[in-house]
């Protein structure tokens, strides 16, 4: 496993998972808060691993790999959260159903994909996407409670976050739809390849 700084950037969003855990499970203010601020600096690596690499020249087929899953385990992790905890609203549910399922058919195409040797590049709009996702999942987690800790009770934050996760959520389901597409053009061009005669044995 290549250990350097992009990996070890990558590494924290996954390591960062059962501490976010911990602090929401607290219920309080300031764990709300602190669950924020991790889960925020979490989500940030995520612009810098791939920048650090991109600018050193050190991008691995292992960060490569990893960086997608980290991104699904952190938003995964933490939509579960909101939902078990009953953070969301029954209207902010959806949204995030919306979110998990686009998550799981990306992850489905790519694995579909590699096996024909095809990459699934990541689109300008769907790195909109990750964040507003990102940061509405971001304000909900802070929540009203975490808002008072700061002093800004007097904001509606938890209604910003979903309306931040409905937008996100929009953009889910453009992007999920250009990829679902652009996997379908593959496997159509796929079975309609010709196959070479299969072998009898004869001879």
């Amino acid at each position: 496993m290549p250990i350097d700084l992009p990996n070890l950037l990558t590494l924290s969003r996954i390591a960062a998972i059962p501490l976010l855990v911990v602090l929401m499970f607290l219920r309080t203010p300031v764990g709300d808060i602190l669950a924020c601020v991790v889960f925020s600096v979490a989500a940030v690596t995520d612009y810098f691993d791939g920048k650090i690499a991109r600018d050193r020249g050190i991008q691995t087929a292992f960060g490569r790999m990893l960086d997608p899953i980290a991104d699904k385990l952190l938003v995964g992790a933490a939509l579960m959260l909101l939902a078990g905890l009953e953070r969301l609203s029954p209207l902010g549910l959806l949204p995030a159903i919306v979110i998990m399922l686009r998550e799981i058919l990306v992850s489905g195409l790519r694995e579909y994909l590699a096996g024909l040797r095809v990459g699934l590049p990541v689109t300008r709009l769907a790195k909109w996407k990750t964040g507003f996702q990102m940061g509405s999942i971001g304000v909900i987690v802070a929540g009203d409670s975490g808002a008072s800790v700061i002093g800004l009770d007097f904001l509606p934050i938890s209604w910003m976050g979903e309306a931040g996760l409905w937008v996100a959520a929009a953009l889910t389901l453009v992007t999920g739809w250009d990829y679902m597409t652009a996997g379908m053009r593959h496997a159509v061009a796929q079975d309609a390849a010709p196959r070479s005669a299969p072998e009898t044995g004869l001879g």
